[in-house]
């Protein structure tokens, strides 16, 4: 006939289940953090390219993986040797300990010409908005840019600059010191302004927020 438990040894049973399955959670943790550490190269590269222009830092990258700050510098230093060869057409850049990809200056030329048409019948209305918004709040970071927008604007950035109608206008004093966009002679000439006075006068509101949500 089975025994039947009394209250304290119940307790003690439930207390060495506990236990128990705090080990095996604690194992599976680690087991996933070993997992991550074999593949940390894989898995930074595929973080830089999700980031974009932001980048991403030594302690970022250390606490998404569960790895060690040398470690991780030994990957990116794997991952920057790698994308050194010439048979790449990025690079990984190191800005103030700020990890990002950016294409190289072989591949710049090209861009340009891949963007060369400046007609303003061939610029897209995503386009118009971010172009407006630089040429009204310039110099202005592609972070302050999306929060005006609400939607992502790194890839259009690219494309503006390639086609050169903005460019970069040094860097911003904010934490990872982002770019700074302003428009160009070339966006000037494309929408026939001498100067961007003749912009149209934005409507005035009560505060500053009401004046970003313009563009919203």
């Amino acid at each position: 006939m089975t025994e039947i438990l009394n209250d304290e040894q119940t307790e003690v049973v439930e207390e060495i289940t506990t236990e128990i399955e705090e080990k095996i959670d604690e194992a599976i943790e680690e087991n996933n953090k070993v997992e991550e550490g074999n593949r940390a190269g894989t898995i930074l590269e595929g973080l830089l390219f999700i980031v974009g222009e932001e980048g991403i830092t030594l302690q970022q990258a250390s606490e998404v993986l569960g790895i060690s700050f040398e470690r991780c510098e030994t990957e990116f230093k794997l991952l920057q040797d790698a994308y050194a060869d010439d048979c790449r057409g990025f690079e990984i850049a190191n800005y103030g300990g700020v990890y990002k990809f950016l294409s190289k200056a072989i591949v710049h030329p090209y861009a340009e010409k891949l963007f060369q048409t400046t007609k303003t019948a061939g610029i897209s209305q995503a386009a118009l908005e971010t172009l407006a918004i630089i040429a009204y709040k310039q110099p202005i970071t592609r972070v302050e840019i999306e929060e005006i927008r609400g939607v992502g604007c790194d890839m259009m950035l690219r494309k503006l600059e390639a086609r050169n109608l903005i460019r970069e206008n040094g860097r911003s004093e904010a934490p990872g010191r982002p770019i700074l966009y302003e428009v160009t002679d070339e966006f000037m000439d494309s929408f026939k302004l001498l100067s961007l006075e003749e912009l149209p006068k934005l409507p005035e509101f009560d505060t500053e927020a009401n004046n970003e949500n313009l563009f919203d």
